[in-house]
């Protein structure tokens, strides 16, 4: 990666647990591109997960890009994020929409939600 911008381990969801904990207590931001849960966590910085179905594409290639899309958003924004877990889902139809207006729905979605969650 450019500039040493990776998606570090310590940023990711990755135990059954960890999005059960998602799921189960979550504040839900929602739109037509993608559903983003996410709940304080007592860590410090915040974390990523992706459940990314065949719903959205039936292709593996553009699943894999709408996850790396997801991913480059999260990187971007890390910083403003806080002590917080999301999980993020895509919607059905996903692959014919611009880049740009997916950017632009994730930055609503993680403005969205660190507001929620200060509130709670």
């Amino acid at each position: 990666m450019a500039g040493g911008a990776r998606f570090e381990r310590r940023a990711r969801l990755v135990r059954k647990a960890d999005f059960q904990a998602v799921f189960d207590r979550a504040e839900k931001s929602g739109d037509r591109y993608f559903t983003v849960l996410a709940r304080p966590n007592d860590l410090g910085h915040a974390r990523l997960g992706l459940a990314i179905s065949k719903r959205a594409s039936k292709l593996a290639v553009v699943r894999n890009t709408i996850k790396r899309l997801v991913r480059e958003s999260f990187r971007q924004r890390l910083a403003g994020l806080g002590g917080l877990d999301f999980v993020v889902m895509a919607r059905p139809g996903l692959a014919e929409v611009e880049h740009p207006a997916l950017f632009e729905a994730l930055d609503r979605h993680w403005s969205r939600l660190v507001k929620r969650c200060a509130r709670s």
